[in-house]
């Protein structure tokens, strides 16, 4: 009968998004010493959300990972250490057009125009109260550099089991999940919520990174200074 097909047709149709959310071969790639890197779905929101605070990609992920594939087969990536054994960074020139840094210096001229709201970054975390430029009221240089934060396999498995959420099933050995725009050729410290946010634990969204007075002040330092754009 027409319902039964009707039903079918839903029910194809909602397979078919099912395997494309999870079907990322064209997001995949493989360097030069035969690392086999990911776009994580973490780090589909600087692609996809225009409300994104940081930095924003204008381009398709597609685009992205195919640019970025000949660069790291053509140059053997350097992996530099993060703040866990999971996390590395890989540092490359900024190859997109028009992407901009994801933060910039809070100077008198413009700290008028900070914004705060408490904020999740996903539907399992809890809101953190936030702070940031709109993109549209301040002038936001372009990046010279794009600082790819990379976590293991083995710990994106950890916190989509812990967050009840079902893990990426390609094999691979390290996810992008977060790309950052900026002006420099070394890790930024990391936003002090993040890091308290870290040491919360898998469940909240965290990576379960305790949290170091040392490096927090670091990150104090820094942002106390810097609000990222949104």
């Amino acid at each position: 009968s027409a319902s039964i097909y009707l039903c079918e047709l839903m029910l194809v149709r909602q397979l078919k998004k099912k395997i494309t959310r999870n079907h990322t071969y064209r997001t995949m790639i493989t360097t030069k010493n035969e690392v086999k890197i990911r776009l994580d779905q973490f780090a589909y929101r600087q692609f996809d959300q225009p409300e994104y605070r940081g930095t924003q990609i204008p381009t398709t992920k597609e685009d992205f990972m195919e640019k970025l594939n000949v660069l790291l087969t053509e140059n053997e990536p350097t992996l530099s250490e993060g703040y866990a054994p999971f996390c590395k960074h890989i540092f490359v020139p900024n190859f997109v057009e028009n992407l901009k840094v994801g933060a910039v210096e809070i100077t008198n001229d413009n700290q008028h125009l900070l914004k705060s709201e408490y904020v999740a970054r996903t539907e399992q975390e809890l809101p953190v109260l936030s702070r940031w430029f709109p993109r549209d009221d301040i002038d936001i240089p372009d990046a010279t550099w794009l600082d790819l934060i990379l976590y293991s396999k083995d710990q994106i498995d950890k916190e989509a089991e812990s967050m009840n959420l079902e893990p990426p099933s390609e094999q691979y050995d390290w996810g992008i999940i977060s790309i950052k725009g900026q002006n420099e050729s070394y890790e930024l410290p990391m936003n002090p919520i993040t890091m308290m946010r870290n040491a919360l634990g898998k469940e909240e969204g965290g990576s379960g990174v305790p949290l170091t007075r040392e490096n927090y002040i670091e990150s104090v330092n820094f942002w106390k200074s810097h609000a990222t754009v949104s």
